[in-house]
């Protein structure tokens, strides 16, 4: 699966996440399901099986890649990245 990176660090930026973007986030809580909807993936610097973006993931059928520690940190706004969460593995297809 390919798709464009949204970074979202802050509460304010759940507002600005674009439709089919791959979520970057530390993690995501309660607040984060109505716009998960909307993304192609997710991606997070902590959790684990039982983490939200984990349970959320797999009831919506999105791929997800947790507990990476540096996501937040080396992928950026507006990369194309390709995520095979089948091997956990994010790509990085082209920096914006």
């Amino acid at each position: 699966m390919t798709g464009i990176v949204k970074v979202v660090l802050l509460k304010k930026d759940l507002q600005n996440i674009p439709v089919n973007s791959v979520l970057v986030a530390p993690q995501t809580t309660p607040e984060f399901t109505p716009r998960l909807k909307n993304v192609s993936a997710i991606i997070t610097d902590e959790g684990g099986v039982l983490c939200h973006a984990a349970i959320i993931s797999r009831e919506l059928h999105k791929p997800c890649i947790i507990g990476t520690k540096v996501a937040t940190q080396v992928l950026k706004d507006g990369d194309l990245v390709e995520v095979d969460a089948n091997v956990g593995v994010v790509k990085i297809l082209k920096r914006s």
